[in-house]
């Protein structure tokens, strides 16, 4: 399946036309990705529409940021976005401040895809992630990212989620 996918793929910049199905998918994401770290109540509080607004102010931040869309078939599967170091003590430059995909489109490479169009193959980064996420522990340090043993509880929908800090 992952070779037929392949062919299929467009990874290209997030436009401003993207703000409503980045929003579905994104919200459909945090489900997929959040539901053993995060209550079903607050999971249900998640609001496409509000994340749709949200991407609308993403897609205009200037031109140190890099918003990139994955699409099979014309629609939107996943997403990525970087920019500079939102952290005081940040380690590197650039951080990864999300990448998420569909469920179903796991495995496929179009991770590594989004992955490499917002932070490049060798690039110094830093990123955040859930404590409790092994798969993106794992995606990461096969792109050359280690913990620093830095570690921060952020609220999350209401909620607190316990992430740790990876550098390139």
């Amino acid at each position: 399946m992952a070779a037929e996918l392949q062919t299929d793929v467009v990874v290209r910049p997030v436009r401003d036309a993207d703000a409503e199905a980045l929003g579905r998918v994104h919200a459909a994401c945090w489900h997929e990705t959040y539901d053993h770290l995060i209550s079903r109540a607050a999971l249900e509080n998640i609001s496409a529409r509000r994340l749709a607004e949200l991407w609308t102010h993403w897609a205009s931040q200037g031109d140190d940021h890099e918003m990139f869309a994955a699409m099979v078939d014309g629609a939107i599967v996943g997403f990525a976005g970087s920019g500079p170091a939102r952290d005081d003590d940040a380690p590197r430059h650039r951080e990864l401040y999300f990448i998420y995909l569909l469920h179903d489109f796991h495995g496929t490479g179009i991770g590594q895809q989004l992955f490499d169009a917002v932070v490049g193959t060798d690039e110094g980064a830093y990123l955040w992630v859930a404590d409790d996420n092994p798969r993106a522990h794992r995606f990461y340090q096969r792109n050359g990212f280690a913990l620093d043993g830095a570690q921060q509880t952020e609220p999350f929908l209401g909620e607190t989620l316990t992430e740790v800090r990876f550098v390139r």
